[in-house]
């Protein structure tokens, strides 16, 4: 599989649906072989020039549901923020590897525990807008139940009108699919949906908290090596996903 901005056809009927838009993507380069230990087996880091990524991507997922039913009522729209890097197995199926997943709402989190074994967890999250939308922040923390609060984020991008389509931003984001260990196996979960409509950002803003908890401390303490985000006032895509299987 290539970094192609065209999905391939799902393989096998799609189970679940959603909506995704305000995504900001906030990459650093990182060596290969500090992430490797953190991959499922029969997954490798998957590289561009030379160098692993780790990203920290906000957005807003709408319209939830599992196929053919309707979207959940009133759970179904919710903000998320992960912290993610990429991988390739031996089939050749370049994917998203998610370290952790923060989400608003309990319920769609459960559901993905139990359907994909992502490790998503329970969060509370705020999103706001300025200067006609081009400037985006988010913040989120943890729900713990504990005195001592969970790990936080606050991210503020300012976007460009700048299309961004390079070899770089395409594979950071065309990817169709996630590998994750579940119930004692790796397994692979496809998806489809349009090329991501990007603009160059500029980061205005980070404190954050859930790169290091996700095992890279340090990582945000310096400058990101790319900022992308969607445009401004774009309503957005959906997205499908085909039931995980198994890698061999």
């Amino acid at each position: 599989m290539t970094d192609s901005t065209d999905a391939p056809p799902l393989p096998g009927r799609a189970v679940i649906e959603q909506q995704w838009s305000d995504a900001v993507f906030v990459h650093w380069r990182v060596d290969a072989a500090q992430v490797q230990p953190m991959l499922p087996p029969g997954v490798r880091a998957d590289t561009f020039d030379g160098s692993a990524w780790v990203g920290l991507v906000p957005f807003v997922l709408r319209d939830f549901r599992f196929l053919p039913l309707p979207p959940v009522p009133l759970l179904g729209t919710f903000a998320e923020v992960n912290v993610r890097t990429y991988g390739i197995d031996e089939a050749g199926r370049r994917s998203v590897v998610f370290r952790t997943l923060e989400a608003e709402h309990l319920l769609p989190v459960l559901a993905a525990r139990a359907l994909f074994g992502l490790p998503y967890r329970w969060a509370r999250i705020g999103r706001r807008t300025r200067d006609d939308h081009r400037v985006i922040e988010y913040r989120s923390r943890r729900r713990t139940g504990r005195v001592t609060e969970g790990p936080t984020t606050r991210i503020i991008v300012r976007r460009s009108e700048s299309p961004a389509d390079t070899a770089l931003s395409r594979f950071l984001t065309a990817r169709w699919g996630f590998h994750e260990r579940h119930l004692s196996r790796t397994r692979w979960a496809a998806n489809e949906h349009v090329a991501w409509p990007l603009v160059d950002a500029e980061l205005l803003d980070l404190a954050d908290g859930l790169v290091a908890d996700a095992g890279f401390r340090g990582l945000a303490e310096r400058p990101p090596d790319s900022v992308l985000a969607m445009p401004a006032g774009h309503p957005g895509f959906r997205t499908r996903f085909a039931a995980p299987i198994a890698l061999p």
